[in-house]
Parts: C-alpha cells; structure tokens; sequence
C-alpha cells in the first residue's frame, strides 16, 4: 500500500514537471512570435526610447553591432509586451496549490505588482530620464561630441527604467511584511537613518554606473519608503480593529 502511495506521489510530480514543460514551451512560442513583431517595428521602438534624448544619433562601431542590438531590443520589447501572458501562466501553475483564500489573496497582489512595476517605468520615462539624459548630454561641447553606441544606449536605457520598476515595489513589500507582523511601523520610523544608507546602497547596485543615476534613484526611494512606512501603519490600525471585534 506504502508503494503504491509512493508511485503515485512520483507520477503527480511528474505530471506537475509535464505541466511545466509544456507552460514554458507555450510561453517561449509567444516570446518568440512577439520577438518576430517587435523586430518588424524596431525602428519605431527605438524611436520612442531615444525621443528624451529629442535628436540623439546613435552609432555602431562593429558590423554585427546594429543587427544583434536590434534583435536584444526585440526581445526585451516582446518580454514586456507579453508580461501579462507570462504572469498567467505562472499563477495557472500555481493556483492549483493554493487554498482559496490564497487564491483571493495572491491574485490583487500579483495585478498591484504589475501596476506598481509599470508605474515606475513610467515614471522613469517621463520624469526622471529625461533629466538624467539632459544632464550627461550637457558635457558636449565643440571637441566633444556624445556619439552614443546602440548597445550601450540600449542596455543605460532599460537598467534606468526596470530599476525604477523594481523600486516601485518598496511600499507593497512593506505593506506585504506589516500584514504578516514582520515589520511594524514604529521600526520602520525607528531604522530611518539606516534605510537611507541601505537606499543609497541599492541605488548603486540597481541603477547604471553612474552618480548622478544613483542620485536621482535615492530621492523616490525615501519617498516611496515612506508610502511604505504609511501602509504598514494603516495594515496595523486594521489588524487593531480586527482584535477589538474578535475575529484575530
């Protein structure tokens, strides 16, 4: 009966790693097929991520350099693109597993998750950029030309923007810990002097490797800090209320 029971266990991981396989076979189709789109319109997507530059030339200074910059930017646009297909097919692994009440909690997390994320490109886009790239473009004079290469236009411009993605997420991991009492409010306030120094750090790490990026990252990390620290405390008031009625 024991083996029985254990033949059964290995076929249902088997079954779960069949799953998987053929999820993943799926999602690299669509990838790929949305890689072959975004290369039939790479010129308009380079267009719009050099328009905060406004009449930038780029260059490339090996034959092959142009081509495969191209096909790297196809790609990232159609993982961007198709990032809503790849999250559903990740929680249709995963929700299985779950209990319903994971299910309802896991589901607005995940949509808060990406609407954070894109928020912070957005954001990146639109404000911070623009600034940055007016900044370095500053240092051009008559013997000094900014003669940017492709490659590396492309690599400064999606680190900058899924830097500021990845930052976005502070306030919903804060609130995320408060929920599960890991974190309070009041060491949030206590340790603020060294998530400023923590902030400057993964300033560093996170964006391209320059000051000025770095100094333009810290200032929405303390104020997205503090969003967090606002939420912990709001999870906590209503973990309050919830003990006062009884049903904690």
């Amino acid at each position: 009966m024991a083996a029985k029971k254990k033949v059964d266990l290995e076929m249902s991981f088997f079954d779960h790693l069949e799953e998987l396989r053929k999820r993943l076979i799926i999602l690299s189709v669509v990838i790929f097929a949305a890689m072959i789109v975004c290369f039939t319109f790479v010129e308009q997507i380079l267009d719009i991520i050099t328009r905060p530059a406004e009449h930038l030339e780029l260059i490339y200074t090996t034959p092959a350099e142009a081509f495969m910059s191209q096909l790297r930017l196809s790609f990232i646009a159609a993982v961007m693109l198709t990032l809503p297909f790849t999250i559903y097919q990740m929680l249709a692994f995963i929700l299985p597993a779950l209990r319903e009440t994971e299910k309802k909690a896991i589901i607005p997390l995940v949509i808060t998750m990406c609407l954070l994320f894109a928020l912070g490109i957005l954001f990146g886009y639109y404000v911070v950029f623009p600034f940055a790239l007016f900044f370095f473009l500053g240092f051009a004079t008559e013997g000094l030309m900014p003669l940017f290469t492709i490659s590396a236009y492309i690599s400064f411009v999606f680190s900058f923007l899924v830097a500021f993605g990845i930052v976005f997420q502070v306030p919903l991991v804060f609130w995320f810990l408060g929920r599960l009492s890991l974190i309070s409010s009041s060491f949030l306030k206590k340790n603020r002097k060294y998530a400023i120094l923590v902030t400057a750090v993964l300033s560093a790490t996170i964006t391209p490797p320059d000051i000025f990026s770095q100094i333009l990252m810290i200032g929405p990390m303390i104020v997205l800090y503090e969003i967090g620290l606002l939420l912990v405390r709001a999870a906590e008031k209503k973990r309050a209320k919830l003990e006062e009625i009884g049903e904690v």
